[in-house]
């Protein structure tokens, strides 16, 4: 993760839209039999910044404690997930979508709440006026950090995972609180693997959209308008997810196109496909001829 001579594909080297990445053994996770690589790709890229977040806040969270989930989209869904398996706290959700909330209810949460304006003193009611001891902010950005911060207890932390916005408190007020900020990049090799071992017992599911080929078009039309359903959807390509990420200033020099290249289910039916799944460095050959991508960490 935080390698000196780290390289990331369509960020800080070429390779965004490559139609193979090159990695070696020590960077793929091996698959339960019970798994299909499209309907776990997300979880390589997704999936694996949520548990990150979620495992620092799980060492200390406790049975009587309090953490609310803000953002229950594509990497909030699964942070919930993981949050129910690793920690025995009171889970409170907030999202502006009703589907989202519903969605959060089936997947464990104790407590949801509408963004509507009010959710600061939602929180507050339901922490006896304390506040949570943690908040994973799966958003970031649009009046969400805000009241991440004023949702936290004092000497509460606050984990950053969705990004664009900015943390503006007074210094004494983190003195005279204690209250802590915590990043989150990615994840870790061994943060993959437990998320795996979470798919394949049931614990951990996605929930995506699937387009048609011939419909990719559509697919990045609604994914940028935000009508695909927790912020994911899968398409009929080979290549792993992850690698192209609108936002990130995807980097294509060496490709034949300026578009992505994508291949039928024909183009593929006789190749070896290895049963692995992601790549801790996003370098990763992981997928049988389908994938599934979660580009954005604010929905």
């Amino acid at each position: 993760m935080h390698c000196a001579n780290s390289a990331f594909p369509g960020i800080d080297s070429d390779g965004g839209y490559a139609e193979l990445l090159k990695t070696n053994a020590r960077s793929v996770v091996k698959l339960d039999p019970s798994l299909e690589p499209a309907d776990v790709a997300a979880l390589a890229d997704a999936g694996l910044t949520a548990i990150h977040a979620v495992r620092k806040a799980a060492a200390a969270l406790r049975p009587s404690h309090k953490v609310v989930v803000i953002g229950a989209g594509g990497l909030g869904h699964i942070g919930i997930q993981v949050l129910r398996s690793l920690s025995p706290a009171e889970i409170i959700v907030i999202d502006r979508s009703p589907d989202a909330l519903k969605l959060a209810e089936q997947l464990g949460a104790h407590h949801v709440v509408e963004a509507n304006g009010t959710q600061v003193e939602a929180v507050k009611d339901l922490t006896g006026g304390h506040g949570a001891e943690a908040v994973l902010d799966f958003v970031g950005e649009g009046g969400a950090v805000e009241d991440g911060v004023a949702m936290l207890r004092r000497a509460g932390s606050y984990y950053v995972i969705g990004y664009g916005g900015r943390i503006d408190v007074p210094t004494i007020d983190v003195i005279s609180t204690e209250i802590n900020f915590i990043g989150n990049l990615v994840g870790s090799y061994a943060d993959l693997s437990e998320l795996m071992v979470l798919a394949a017992r049931g614990l951990v599911t996605l929930h995506t959209a699937r387009y048609p080929l011939e419909e990719f078009g559509a697919a990045l039309h609604d994914l940028e308008q935000g009508t695909v359903r927790d912020g994911r959807f899968s398409s009929p390509d080979p290549r792993c997810a992850g690698s192209r990420r609108p936002g990130f200033g995807t980097r294509r020099r060496g490709h034949n196109s300026s578009t992505p290249r994508f291949h039928t289910l024909d183009d593929e039916k006789d190749q070896p496909w290895p049963r692995t799944c992601g790549s801790t460095s996003r370098r990763a050959d992981c997928c049988k001829p389908a994938w599934t991508h979660s580009p954005t960490r604010s929905r």
